[in-house]
Formats: structure tokens, sequence, C-alpha cells
């Protein structure tokens, strides 16, 4: 009996350390420098094979609108290059930012094109959900193109995506700095998972960074750990401001970061020749937004706009509980553009309705942000006096004496602005992080 015991003790041993074993593999990269020493590094948690793949099939959009492409003549091997043909590669992509090629982004490389494949597939059908967004927010900033693909090893694309550490969205903004670029989050909104307000604050984070540092791959590692982080490796290398000088001093995931996003943009751009097939994307009616004044919640929206309520929270993921507090500021709600014709016309009953059977307890709100309010007003009036007419903060600033508020950003993914919906409603169009080390 006691054999027995100890057997089963082994073999719950030696599971568990397999276990981690895969874990760990998951959430790391093995790789031998130069010099024949073995090195361990961190990859940012949207590389996690079963992270990044589960978030992303648990999103409605993907659920409803991507589909496997059946058309797509792929033999699902991934062929292997030689490391002159990577460099061609990476030297002909469009980018001003230095896209070097090494060991390190290999090892990046591989991890997308092998382990990542269903991943990458899924992300290239959700891009355009989301890219669109992201370039006019950069355009607006000036800033390179190639930027766009940060998200994608920030979050897989998920904008509800929550770090181990907290950093929320997209964009993986953590509390203190999505607060300090104007996102509101509450008890009811988290504006870090609203796709158009993180972009455009992203965008407003990464100009700074680039004021900080004049040069975009400290800045995408700044973006990662801190600046206050690439200053102390900065100083420790002695001084110098090429990142593969200061990678040795820099936290153990900020030096697989910068490989990780170079590797994002190879990925992204030449995926067929590594036999990924996209899903199709089948994109739902055009959306346009609608401002409200009084609080309403998403399922009296759906009860009467017919229009599924899983839909409203995939195009209103700021919303943390279903329920738009207007009462609290004017705020905007994401419709398919017949869902907005009958969220007018229906208006005065959808907030008798509201008024009647909903629980006025649930609209109450802690505004987790009231207690910085006055420094983050103070930041963004600053901010605004040396930002472009493109600034986050004006487009997205609380508007004065309950009146409507409207953003430029506008396509034909996103609808083109409806009219007016009278004086408890108005349309609109409208279209980080971290520091946490």
């Amino acid at each position: 009996m006691r054999k027995i015991v100890q057997l089963i003790a082994i073999l719950l041993i030696t599971g568990t350390t397999a276990s981690l074993g895969q874990v760990n593999d998951d959430f790391e990269i093995l790789f031998t420098d130069d010099i024949g020493e073995q090195e361990v590094m961190e990859v940012p948690e949207a590389m996690a094979m079963n992270l990044a793949i589960d978030s992303l099939l648990a999103l409605y959009h993907n659920q409803t609108y991507l589909t496997i492409d059946d058309a797509c003549e792929s033999t699902g091997e991934n062929p292997s290059y030689s490391e002159e043909v990577y460099m061609q590669r990476l030297s002909r992509m469009p980018t001003v930012m230095e896209m070097p090629y090494n060991q390190v982004v290999r090892k990046f490389i591989d991890r997308y094109c092998e382990r990542l494949r269903r991943s990458v597939s899924i992300m290239l059908g959700s891009v355009n959900f989301y890219m669109p967004i992201f370039e006019q927010a950069l355009d607006s900033y000036n800033l390179p193109t190639e930027l766009k693909y940060l998200p994608v090893i920030e979050s897989a694309l998920n904008p509800k995506a929550v770090s181990r550490a907290g950093a929320t969205g997209l964009w993986q903004f953590m509390l203190a700095t999505g607060k300090q670029y104007g996102l509101r989050v509450n008890s009811l909104v988290d504006d870090r998972r609203d796709p158009i307000r993180s972009s455009f604050a992203a965008a407003q984070y990464l100009r700074d960074l680039y004021r900080i540092f004049n040069d975009w791959t400290l800045v995408i590692a700044a973006y990662n750990c801190g600046p206050e982080n690439v200053n102390k490796a900065i100083r420790r290398s002695g001084g110098s401001m090429d990142y593969w000088k200061i990678y040795p001093y820099l936290p153990s995931e900020t030096r697989g970061y910068v490989p990780a996003f170079i590797a994002a943009n190879y990925v992204m751009n030449y995926y067929c020749e590594h036999n990924i097939c996209p899903m199709l994307t089948h994109l739902p009616e055009h959306t346009d937004t609608i401002e409200v004044n009084r609080n309403v919640s998403l399922s009296t929206i759906s009860r009467f706009c017919d229009i599924d309520i899983e839909m409203l929270r995939d195009l209103n993921p700021q919303y943390r509980r279903d329920i738009v507090n207007g009462a609290t500021e004017p705020s905007l709600i994401r419709m398919t553009i017949p869902a907005i014709n009958r969220f007018i016309e229906q208006q005065d009953t959808i907030f008798a309705y509201e008024d009647s059977h909903v629980n006025k307890r649930a609209y109450v709100a802690v505004d987790e942000s009231r207690s910085s309010r006055a420094t983050s007003r103070h930041s963004s009036r600053s901010s605004n006096e040396t930002a472009s007419s493109g600034d986050s903060q004006s487009r997205y600033g609380k508007s004065s004496r309950g009146g409507s508020r409207r953003s430029s950003y506008s396509s034909s993914r996103y609808g083109k602005s409806s009219k007016s919906s009278g004086s408890n409603a108005k349309s609109s169009s409208s279209s980080r992080r971290r520091g946490r080390r």
C-alpha cells in the first residue's frame, strides 16, 4: 500500500513538472548567444499560445464574422528559409523604424510561423476591424505606420485583454497611464477597452516617448517597461542610446519585446510565404455612434432596437457592466445604422422603460479617476499646448454644459454620421501603458 502511495506521489510530481514545463515553454524562449551561453527570455503574454488563441476565439466578432477560407491553397507547412532571405524581406518593408535581423528576431518569427499559426490566421482576419482605427490615430500624430502592429504583441488584437499586471485593452494601458492620457476608468466604464479612445491615447503616448528618446526602438522598449527602466539601462550601459547595446540591462520581457515587434511586422506582411491562410472577414453592417445624456442599459437597447446583445457588447467593450452612464457625462453608443434609427424613433419609450424597470442602484459608480482628475486635467492641458490638431484630448475631451461631442473618425467600416436624434440623444461619427515596472 505504501509503495502504491509513493508511486502515485511520483506520478503527480512528474505530471506537475511536465505541466509547468509546458507553461514555461509558452511564456519563455530559450536563446543561445554568440558566445554559446543560454539565455531565457520572457515573451509578451499575447504570444503565449493557448492564451492568444483562446482570447481570440472568445471574441464575438471573430466568432460571427470570421470564417475559414476554403479557397486558400496551402500545405500548412512552414518552409525553411536562409538568413539572407529574412534579411532581404525585412529590409524591403516600407518602414521608418529599423527592422534588423538576428537570431533573437528569428526565434520570435519562428514562434509566430509555427506554434502561433492559428493565432496569426485569426489576427489577419481581425485586422479589418481595427487597422483603420490604428492607422488614423497614428497618422494624426504623424507617427510611423508600422506601430499599428504593437497591439498584435500587446493583446493579440483583443480589446478585452487583461495582463497579469493589470494592463488592459488593445494597447494594454496600465491604470495610471490611461488616466494620464484622458482615459476614463470607473465602476461602469473603462476607456482602455475602447478601440478608438485607446488608440488615440496610445498614439499620444508614443509621440511623447519619442520626444524623450528620439529613437523608435527605444520608444518601443519604453512602451513595454516604462521610460524609467530604459533610462536606467542607458546609464548602466555607459550612456549608449543603441537598443542592442543596452539590451542586457533591460528587464527580461523587454529584451524580447522589440524582437517580438519586428517579428510581428514580418509575419503580418509575409504570412503567405509561410503558408498561413488569413481568415475571411465578413464585416457587419455599417455602424455609427449615438450620444446619450441619460443612463441606459445595453439590454434595454437590445430589446427595443432589435440588435443582438453580444454585438452591442462587442461594439462597446468599454462598458464594464452593460450600462451606458450618460447621466454622468454624455456618452457614445456604437450600433448598426438600423439600430440607431430605431433608437432615435423610440428614444422616449426606451428611457421610460429604463426608468421604470431598471434598478437605479446599478448606476451608482465609484469614479476611480476622480482623485487624480485635477492632475489629469493639468497634464492634458499641457499636452494640448504642444499637440497637433489631431490631439486625442481635443477629440475626446469632455463636452461642456452637457453639449454633444463629435470625433473625427469615419470610415466605411463605421459608416457616416446620421442626423441628430433630438434632445436626449445625438448622433456622431467616431472613429497606455504602461510604465508598469
